[in-house]
């Protein structure tokens, strides 16, 4: 068995969390830097814990709210891969509250677990992105009273994760797969379990005095630059207890066309080098003009789904090269504003 002192991570600074953080996610400087200062607390208040102290300090769970395609999802597994801890995403529309059929909550702690390879010690430090949580808002016409119907989806869910946010030693199945049957359960407590939970709150405009909108709902590029606060997320659905267990709220704006051009070029394992990549086995080089790249971006701007938009993009302009890369044996494919307009046209 490994020893503990070499098991657990080496604590980073928030600068040098920013600072790898902003080596892989281009965009988004704010919430870098707010998420930077809650992983580094967390990792003092972890290995703090793990070395017999009592803290007062309670988790910095994070809640990211942003439009879809802005990098909520990546910016939370590219922390997770540097602080060197198991990662879990887990979709907030399929669970249940407890004793109603779908997933318990128990189970992303249980899929954690299973990540860990049964390390119970290594779960217990693991990250959980719960993503949609907009969509487990209370759904009744009661959402402000809580009159209603009983909402197991949405409010039954949100009442569920409490325990799990709070830390709480809970109960986790050891067969995932198998969720809904008796079997084998261990023990986890999830006390330094670092929760970070998403949305786009599409339509919390609607819950404000601005009228701004959130999300794809609003003109293409739009961001949001006023603090979104308790009082709209309360009358949007969530709980007061939900969001008091999440005490670091970040917002994440809408990429521009620059920032798309950055997601596209700068990272090291950026999508373009992946279709470089694959037309080398073919021996097709391939050239990426700016011009090309721009009309690219302009046309996933107008699908309103940020970076995933532009994958898609990308893949209708390429298909047909990829498709024909055996033929191409030796030839170099440059892929400029002529070349993109051309192949979109094909798939009209």
């Amino acid at each position: 068995m490994i020893p503990r002192e070499k098991r657990l991570p080496r604590i980073k600074t928030p600068a040098q969390i920013y600072f790898e953080l902003d080596a892989n996610i281009v965009g988004q400087e704010k919430a870098k830097r707010a998420i930077a200062v809650a992983a580094y607390h967390h990792m003092l208040r972890t290995n703090a814990r793990m070395g017999g102290a009592t803290l007062k300090a309670r988790k910095s769970n994070i809640l990211l709210i942003g439009p879809t395609g802005c990098g909520k999802t990546h910016i939370a597994r590219t922390l997770a891969n540097l602080l060197e801890v198991p990662f879990v995403i887990a979709d907030a529309t399929e669970y249940t509250e407890a004793g109603y059929y779908g997933k318990d909550v128990e189970v992303m702690i249980g899929e954690l677990l299973l990540l860990a390879e049964a390390d119970v010690e290594l779960a217990q430090r693991g990250i959980v992105f719960v993503d949609e949580v907009d969509k487990i808002a209370r759904k009744s016409h009661g959402a402000v009273t809580g009159a209603g119907n009983r909402d197991i989806g949405g409010e039954g869910v949100q009442q569920a994760l409490l325990k799990l946010l709070e830390g709480r030693r809970v109960f986790c199945p050891t067969d995932v797969t198998q969720h809904w049957s008796k079997h084998d359960f261990v023990p986890v407590d999830t006390t330094d379990i670092l929760f970070i939970c998403a949305g786009t709150f599409t339509d919390l405009h609607m819950y404000g005095t601005s009228g701004k909108r959130l999300g794809f709902t609003g003109e293409v590029g739009e961001s949001c630059d006023r603090k979104i606060t308790d009082k709209e997320l309360l009358k949007f659905g969530m709980l007061a207890e939900f969001l008091g267990r999440l005490p670091v709220t970040v917002q994440m704006q809408a990429l521009t066309e620059e920032d798309l051009i950055g997601v596209l070029k700068l990272p090291v394992n950026s999508i373009l080098e992946e279709y470089s990549e694959l037309l080398d086995f073919d021996n097709v080089r391939i050239e990426w003009k700016e011009s090309g790249l721009r009309e690219i971006v302009r046309r996933s701007l107008s699908l309103q789904t940020g970076a995933r938009g532009m994958k898609s993009v990308l893949g209708s302009v390429m298909s047909d090269t990829l498709f024909r890369g055996p033929e191409l044996w030796g030839k170099t494919i440059v892929v400029d504003k002529s070349f993109v307009e051309s192949e979109l046209s094909k798939n009209l």
